[in-house]
């Protein structure tokens, strides 16, 4: 049997490195869900409320609402990617900093 090694929690939650990797990561994660929800939510709102935007002929039948719908995949992908960024070059060490300390 492996014995498991108990930690306080309560400590670990007023630790610095971790109150530090919490704020960063939180508003990180609440900004760009902000833009991303506004985002998403500006295509059903704009095909709505300017239908004349989305019908405007970008190329042959390819209009700017399907351009715009599009888009938001590679918005999505590319918040993915910035996220994996952010979290492989700060979230990440900041964890490790913490783990160090806590062993």
């Amino acid at each position: 049997i492996m014995a498991e090694k108990t930690y306080d929690w309560a400590s670990i939650a007023k630790n610095p490195k971790f109150i530090e990797l919490h704020h960063k990561k939180t508003a990180f994660l609440f900004g760009w869900w902000i833009f991303s929800t506004i985002y998403y939510f500006l295509l059903p709102i704009g095909a709505a409320y300017a239908p004349g935007l989305f019908k405007i002929q970008i190329l042959g039948r390819i209009n700017f609402g399907y351009i715009f719908a599009l888009s938001q995949f590679f918005v999505s992908w590319g918040l993915a990617m910035y996220y994996a960024h952010v979290a492989n070059k700060d979230f990440d060490r900041l964890t490790r900093e913490l783990v160090n300390e806590l062993q």
